[in-house]
């Protein structure tokens, strides 16, 4: 968390007890999120809490000279940077069928990583906008769906009336017929900086260049098992897979705090770049268990919003990550 400089030497202490108690605080919550995460799907050794069904490939991304002009990170300022990226399924039950509704959203997160060293992570998924705004929601809402799968409905559909965007996020989502033809956004803000130090605040979208394909949940649910893990390294064996890296750029009033409010669709989209997957890694589980993908892990020239969701997802992942590592 990022907190004011205070002048005075007394002023300066305080600041730095309250940072330490907000710090134990948020730390509290990811712990409380995480645990409810393997109360609800269970806790499977080497996996993820949550999008622990997945898969990684390989390619490289080409920024555009339009980037170039937002972003003074290298990553949007050269030539093509090598990538690993890892499509997964929502939930931390690995053996969900890829179309079961639970399923959604799917995820797509991505380590850049330029010869300079100065690597970037993005992490994105098929939802248009999140559900709640905060680590708290975040949490009440997976201890209330807790609560229901323990025989306590009530709980979720409190909470689910008193929470509008829960239903109208879930029911803008749907099943992709391969993971090369879904769109993926960046529900949380972040800010491109250039040269001259200019902000600009941003969404991620990933469109993919085939198009979107969203398959009807009657016919999501007759695929086979694995039939999203297993088609997208079979595409890649015959030819590259590709998506355009978009900026939508945020417009006045916009709030970048607030990760479910969408953006009006009349907002400026940058084209970033392309992204071009092309193999598949020979052990995707063990590739899988290695990464970690942090939303803050980036570059000079892009830097995190005002978004607390970002806080959140740093430490849940680290904190999933060091028990699936044990």
């Amino acid at each position: 968390m990022r907190f004011a400089k205070i002048g005075r030497a007394l002023a300066a202490g305080a600041g730095l007890l309250l940072a330490a108690g907000a710090q134990a605080q948020d730390a509290a919550v990811s712990e409380q999120i995480v645990d409810t995460m393997n109360a609800l799907w269970g806790r499977h050794p080497g996996l993820r809490a949550n999008h622990a069904k997945g898969v990684v490939v390989e390619g490289s991304f080409t920024p555009s000279a339009e980037a170039a002009a937002l972003s003074k990170a290298s990553v949007f300022r050269g030539p093509a940077v090598p990538v690993t990226v890892r499509f997964s399924d929502a939930t931390g039950v690995p053996a969900m069928p890829d179309g079961d509704p639970n399923a959604k959203p799917h995820g797509l997160a991505i380590k850049f990583a330029p010869a300079d060293g100065a690597e970037m992570d993005v992490v994105t998924n098929s939802l248009k906008f999140f559900p709640v705004a905060t680590p708290e929601e975040f949490r009440d809402l997976l201890q209330a769906a807790q609560a229901a799968g323990g025989g306590n409905p009530a709980s979720l559909q409190a909470f689910v009336a008193g929470h509008p965007a829960v239903p109208k996020a879930s029911a803008a989502i749907a099943t992709p017929s391969s993971l090369a033809r879904q769109v993926y956004n960046g529900v949380n803000a972040f800010v491109l900086v250039d040269a001259a130090g200019k902000r600009t605040p941003f969404r991620y979208r990933f469109v993919p260049t085939a198009g979107a394909d969203l398959l009807p949940p009657e016919e999501a649910g007759k695929r086979p098992p694995r039939f999203l893990m297993e088609e997208l390294p079979a595409r890649l064996a015959k030819a590259p897979v590709s998506f355009t890296v978009m900026a939508q750029l945020a417009g006045p009033g916009d709030s970048t705090r607030d990760a479910t409010i969408p953006w009006p669709e009349d907002r400026r989209l940058v084209d970033l770049g392309t992204l071009t997957l092309t193999r598949a890694v020979p052990d995707s589980a063990a590739a899988e268990k290695a990464l970690l993908f942090l939303p803050n892990n980036l570059p000079e020239g892009v830097e995190v919003s005002d978004d607390p969701l970002i806080d959140a997802r740093v430490q849940t992942y680290a904190i999933s990550f060091g028990r699936r590592s044990q």
